[in-house]
């Protein structure tokens, strides 16, 4: 796993929260927000968006990885997962396929901003062997 400077480690964490208040969860009241690191410096954030029909639903992650890619990035090497839960919260199987689509050796940071823990993985620790389609 590629060294964080802890600079960087803030900086991610306090963005997706600085958005933690938009997402949109009226259903499971978990609030989840992300920032996106690409290799180019930009940041893009998203938040979870919520809907009646569950399986509509969009994760944080994959809100902000579709902003990177609107923007004409390609590349995500650290992403902040922050929640408003007591528990840090690790990327869904979903959204870790997505982000292994564009990164298997992406960083990994989830954040509690209710208590401040965190914990940091590898991708490839949280999806060892993810979904390749081969030409």
């Amino acid at each position: 796993m590629q060294e964080i400077k802890e600079e960087t480690l803030f900086k991610l964490v306090e963005e997706a929260g600085k958005a933690l208040k938009n997402s949109y969860a009226p259903y499971s009241n978990i609030h989840v927000a992300s920032a996106v690191l690409t290799n180019t410096g930009r940041v893009y954030l998203g938040v979870n968006v919520e809907n009646a029909s569950y399986g509509l639903t969009i994760c944080a992650e994959r809100s902000a990885i579709s902003a990177m890619i609107t923007n004409g990035d390609r590349k995500p090497v650290t992403i902040a997962i922050v929640t408003d839960l007591e528990e840090p919260l690790p990327p869904c199987g979903a959204c870790r396929q997505v982000i292994a689509e564009f990164n298997p050796e992406a960083t990994i940071i989830m954040y509690s901003a209710r208590t401040g823990k965190y914990v940091i993985k590898n991708l490839r620790e949280l999806l060892p062997s993810p979904f390749r389609f081969e030409k």
